[in-house]
């Protein structure tokens, strides 16, 4: 018992952005006001994008870029990778994080013209007038 309570705060990052995830899932599928679904569809995104920014940090390790002289010998340096941060997932959730504000945008502009011709923006409210005409 005392290893799973071991696991648990030694990862209470990754259980913090289950919670978020579940939040935002719960929002998504849950509420029928479609800016209450935008806003979990955000919290959703953003803890997908923690998750991703925690698994590229490496304890004790550096930033990628390797110091010293680039000019005789450098070719002889060894270089452990091992020392260094993977950037990648870094760089991938900086495109992530301005897909995701798009989207919002996006999904807000449809929100606005949505209640300018149906003035409600429920969607039982919607699916009922929708299926009227």
């Amino acid at each position: 018992m005392p290893e799973l309570l071991d696991l648990i705060v030694d990862k209470y990052n990754y259980w913090l952005y289950i919670v978020l995830m579940m939040i935002g899932l719960y929002a998504m599928i849950g509420k029928n006001n479609l800016i209450k679904k935008l806003v979990g569809m955000n919290i959703f995104q953003t803890a997908i994008i923690l998750f991703y920014v925690s698994i590229g940090y490496k304890k004790g390790a550096t930033i990628p870029i390797i110091q010293g002289d680039h000019g005789h010998g450098a070719a002889d340096a060894v270089i452990k990778a091992a020392d260094y941060i993977n950037p990648l997932p870094h760089v991938l959730m900086l495109t992530a994080i301005v897909v995701s504000v798009a989207t919002f945008g996006v999904a807000m502009a449809l929100c606005v013209k949505i209640y300018q011709r149906y003035q409600t923006l429920e969607e039982d409210e919607l699916r009922m007038r929708l299926s009227e005409k």
